[in-house]
């Protein structure tokens, strides 16, 4: 079984997930919040808030995109997991500069990981 595409998605869901790390390690700088605190300006909140956010998806992601790759295919798992990535990464563009726009991201994110759940049954009573 060819798992390839899968393998680089979740690459670039992993990369998504460490930019929003090292946006947390930034504001902490900037807005000179130092560590442990996890309360500050505005723009560390949000910084911090995408992070959060994006580790409680990718909780759900990741044993989906990899179940689809099994049961059903290596390309429609790989294709749920390219709009998970860019769909995160609208989130966070949004939520950095107004929370109150985070939606479309946040739709498209979780599309995504219902798409590749629906893949896993479809896969499953195959």
């Amino acid at each position: 079984m060819q798992i390839q595409w899968t393998a680089w998605a979740t690459i670039a869901a992993l990369l998504v997930y460490l930019w929003t790390i090292l946006n947390v390690s930034l504001a902490r700088g900037k807005h000179k919040v130092a560590a442990p605190a996890v309360d500050g300006p505005a723009g560390f909140l949000r910084a911090m808030r995408v992070q959060v956010n994006t580790s409680e998806q990718i909780i759900l992601f990741l044993p989906a995109l990899w179940m689809c790759a099994y049961l059903l295919s290596d390309r429609w798992a790989a294709l749920g997991g390219a709009v998970w990535a860019v769909g995160r990464i609208v989130y966070a563009l949004a939520y950095y500069r107004d929370p109150g726009k985070r939606s479309a991201g946040f739709m498209i994110t979780m599309a995504a990981t219902l798409g590749l759940l629906v893949g896993t049954a479809i896969g499953l009573l195959r």
